[in-house]
């Protein structure tokens, strides 16, 4: 058997692109991006809550997103400059989380079952609990008491 040379055509990718397409395909691909920003942040939109006398209430029936485990809510205690995650957990009690990673203050992100810091990949489970560093700290967490009617009591000035 003898080899058979065969010609395989150029690919149109291997010529370098003029400038007219390369901006148009930077364009397309930072839309891209946006949308999908946009799209992750939608789920946790910031919602502005009055505490009284330093404690917050969530009525559940007004957040339907917590009465599922798995559910989350942020929110942002007027006067503070801090958000918090409020986070329905299995067992059916809630966590109320500082979202800022103890390794170096950047912002948790949510992620199903665990927050993950997008800086340096520390990663905590949804009671503020380090699964891996390099943060060594747990996230600060509030203590939350559910009320018999439905309302969920966050008390700002009381770690848990």
């Amino acid at each position: 058997m003898s080899a058979r040379h065969v010609s395989l055509p150029t690919p149109q990718s291997a010529r370098p692109l003029d400038r007219r397409e390369f901006v148009c395909l930077s364009a397309c691909a930072l839309a891209g991006v946006a949308v999908s920003a946009l799209a992750g942040c939608a789920s946790l939109v910031t919602r502005q809550v009055t505490p009284v006398d330093g404690k917050i209430e969530l009525a559940l029936a007004h957040y339907p997103e917590l009465t599922e485990p798995g559910g989350s809510l942020k929110i942002l205690p007027e006067g503070e400059v801090a958000p918090l995650y409020v986070l329905a957990l299995d067992d059916g009690s809630y966590a109320a989380l500082s979202p800022i990673c103890t390794h170096l203050g950047c912002t948790v992100e949510i992620q199903g079952a665990r927050l993950i810091c997008p800086c340096h990949g520390s990663t905590y489970d949804r009671t503020g609990t380090v699964l891996q560093g390099p943060a060594q700290l747990p996230l600060t967490r509030l203590r939350t008491v559910l009320t018999a009617d439905g309302v969920l009591v966050i008390n700002l000035g009381d770690r848990a």
